[in-house]
């Protein structure tokens, strides 16, 4: 495993100094990770990135050659450098499963300890859990338009990075990808891993023909043919079914073809036509071509004849939404386990954080269908079936009484005083764990486009708790301003 502990920004360690140097190396703090806002326009977000986090914190640890490079900056003790010698993480996560759909402002992971501890862990977290949810995410979303088609990551080359590239199709996976052409990602997380010949196999031969039978010879029993090189109707498609017979009268089954240009409706149906007259009709015609979720959905409303899915760029870059914005704020601090809510304050009303120590709840209907979360503090308690009402934190006129309801708290408890108490289920179990979840939630909430807001509310005391803080914060503000007056 990578030592990632030097992932992390400089004002991390700078403000770690700045505890230390202030006495507070004992006071304790609880951070949140939360995202504001939904991207691609969606309905959800799938949480990612766990497994990658438990693995940093497991190994996070300051090397001799990290406490030199440290002291070549000439901005830290040798007290602050000793502090990092024998650094270690002694405190408590508790996070959200991977491939759990989550929602704005919910706490995927939540981290309590000694302040500069938990400072420390900020960057590298996010940095793994941003950008394995957003790309879980949009393959969800892929795997949503093709609608039972199987979909293939195919992004390695367009991927911003071998390591974008590696944890982008374990995330693409996890989103609902049955494979990726990425090799090593194959060998590491166990991903099946798929891929034929690409466009210059076929121009290496004299004839396209020629290209295809020796391509056969190599893969008799998983021969899939690329022929768009030259004319997918007058060239590709003909060879291939040439090839193809050849195949079968020896006792093999001819896989098919893959189209990766031109019109795929066309073409795809066009190609459906000759290879079923051929006789050929148990072949798949697979579709690549920068493809994303609006291209497939459009190309099978119009009927193309495409069974399989290869989807590269999009996928792996996120391309129409390239980041999540999560963020990890302070919500309480004090001392020995006694914790004071703490409150972020802005102009910008997304911005205001939620104080306290906090917990997500989930609300099931008696069929299982998801009807609501709240996001409340970890002592409250909420009783299967007690009837609840519960409503909108800005719109607060917006109130519904939940009934008959099923509750489920989401975060399950990682770390506890810094040893890892989670089993880590394997991806395979993650992917059918997500692919079950998310049939928990109305397709309307689910939809590509202008889907149904999920509802997420506060419980009453968190709402109750964040109003005073506000109240607070302007009351002192509003004194200091007329103690200055007056002076």
């Amino acid at each position: 495993m990578r030592n990632l502990t030097m992932l992390t920004d400089l004002y991390q360690l700078t403000m770690m100094q700045g505890y230390l140097v202030n006495g507070c190396r004992n006071k304790e703090a609880v951070f949140d990770v939360f995202f504001r806002e939904l991207p691609f326009a969606g309905g959800y977000v799938l949480a990612a990135g766990l497994e990658q986090v438990v693995e940093y914190i497991e190994n996070l640890s300051f090397g001799e050659e990290d406490l030199a490079y440290l002291r070549s900056l000439d901005l830290f003790t040798e007290d602050f450098l000793e502090e990092l010698r024998t650094f270690r993480f002694t405190g408590d996560i508790d996070a959200i499963p991977e491939g759990t759909p989550v929602f704005p402002f919910e706490p995927l992971i939540r981290v309590r300890g000694r302040i500069m501890e938990a400072q420390l862990l900020e960057t590298a977290m996010l940095n793994l859990v941003n950008f394995q949810s957003l790309i879980a995410t949009k393959a969800s979303r892929v795997v949503a338009a093709a609608n039972g088609g199987p979909v293939m990551e195919f992004g390695l080359r367009r991927a911003q990075g071998p390591d974008a590239g590696v944890l982008g199709a374990r995330a693409a996976y996890i989103g609902g990808c049955q494979s990726t052409s990425n090799v090593l990602a194959g060998r590491r997380y166990g991903i099946p891993v798929s891929g034929t010949q690409a466009h210059s196999w076929v121009q290496c031969f004299p004839t396209e023909l020629e290209a295809f039978r020796a391509y056969a010879r190599t893969f008799p029993d998983q021969c899939l043919l690329l022929v768009d090189t030259y004319s997918v109707i007058k060239s590709g498609v003909p060879n291939a079914i040439k090839v193809g017979l050849e195949l079968e009268a020896e006792g093999h089954h001819f896989q098919g073809i893959r189209i990766d240009s031109g019109d795929l409706t066309y073409l795809s149906r066009a190609a459906r036509r000759m290879l079923d007259d051929a006789g050929l009709k148990s072949t798949i015609i697979v579709a690549s071509n920068d493809l994303d979720e609006e291209t497939i959905f459009d190309v099978k409303a119009q009927g193309a004849a495409i069974d399989a899915w290869g989807v590269g760029t999009s996928l792996i870059t996120s391309k129409d939404s390239p980041s999540l914005g999560g963020v990890y704020k302070l919500a309480a601090e004090g001392e020995k386990g006694v914790f004071h809510p703490r409150l972020k304050v802005s102009e910008n009303i997304s911005k205001i954080t939620n104080p306290g120590v906090k917990k997500v709840v989930r609300f099931y209907d008696r069929a299982g269908k998801a009807m609501a979360d709240l996001i409340a503090l970890e002592d409250e308690v909420f009783e299967d079936g007690k009837p609840l009402t519960i409503f909108d934190p800005v719109q607060t006129w917006k109130r519904k009484t939940l009934m008959n309801f099923r509750v489920r708290e989401l975060l399950v408890p990682v770390f506890r005083s810094g040893k890892l108490v989670y089993d880590l289920p394997k991806l395979n179990e993650i992917q059918a764990y997500a692919k079950t979840e998310l049939t928990t939630f109305w397709d309307e909430v689910k939809r590509l486009n202008h889907p149904h807001k999920y509802t997420v509310d506060l419980s009453t005391n968190l709402f109750d708790l964040k109003q005073q803080l506000l109240l607070k914060i302007h009351n002192d503000i509003k004194a200091n301003n007329e103690h200055k007056e007056v002076k």
